[in-house]
């Protein structure tokens, strides 16, 4: 699963992209490089898009979304646990936010990364990175919630294109076309469960 993207761009071409005016949040700063999940102690987040009406902006999240998980020692006892990736797009947890359309967002990304599956000569999985050379900045259908630290998000995972499948055969993000930006935010779910689809290998580098 994807836990390491990169957003390079500039806040200015991160806003033009998505459709938002300034002024701009106040404490975004851009570009922000590699983004990492969030942590139990210390958050880590990134930079989102949503929309309230026809009020569209930036918001800054933590990148995992807790739920609570039996432990393995203590069923009894709950454990909290951080998800990056959505992929049971059937499960009750998932399906209030995918329903709602201000629980949707886009994730605005510029590259993204797998580790392989063949370590090299050092013993490590390589890292591999993903991008679209046509689209600067790209977006992943994503979605979020309130939490106790302040809202989080994940992005959702599907089946993996030509591109991404050598080097991860379980799943990839779903990336969203242009057009498709103001559909994932706004349209009924009905209407957008068919943008949780590979995105087209031709247009992808791997690198």
């Amino acid at each position: 699963m994807c836990n390491r993207y990169r957003l390079t761009a500039k806040q200015v071409e991160v806003a033009a992209t998505f459709g938002i005016r300034p002024p701009y949040e106040v404490d975004e700063t851009f570009p922000t490089g590699d983004i990492f999940p969030t942590g139990k102690k210390t958050p880590f987040y990134g930079a989102v898009i949503v929309q309230n009406g026809d009020d569209r902006r930036i918001e800054r999240m933590e990148w995992g979304v807790p739920t609570q998980i039996p432990s393995k020692r203590d069923p009894a006892k709950k454990l909290t646990k951080y998800v990056t990736n959505v992929r049971n797009l059937t499960s009750s947890f998932w399906r209030s936010m995918l329903t709602t359309p201000a629980r949707r967002c886009l994730v605005p990304v510029t590259s993204f990364s797998e580790y392989g599956l063949t370590p090299g000569e050092d013993g490590k999985k390589p890292l591999h990175w993903f991008d679209v050379p046509s689209r600067p900045v790209f977006a992943f259908a994503a979605i979020w919630r309130p939490t106790e630290r302040g809202n989080a998000y994940g992005f959702l995972t599907t089946e993996p294109n030509s591109v991404v499948a050598p080097i991860h055969p379980k799943a990839m993000p779903v990336i969203l076309h242009d057009d498709d930006y103001n559909r994932w935010l706004t349209s009924p779910w009905d209407e957008v469960s068919g943008l949780v689809a590979p995105y087209p290998s031709q247009l992808m580098n791997h690198r």
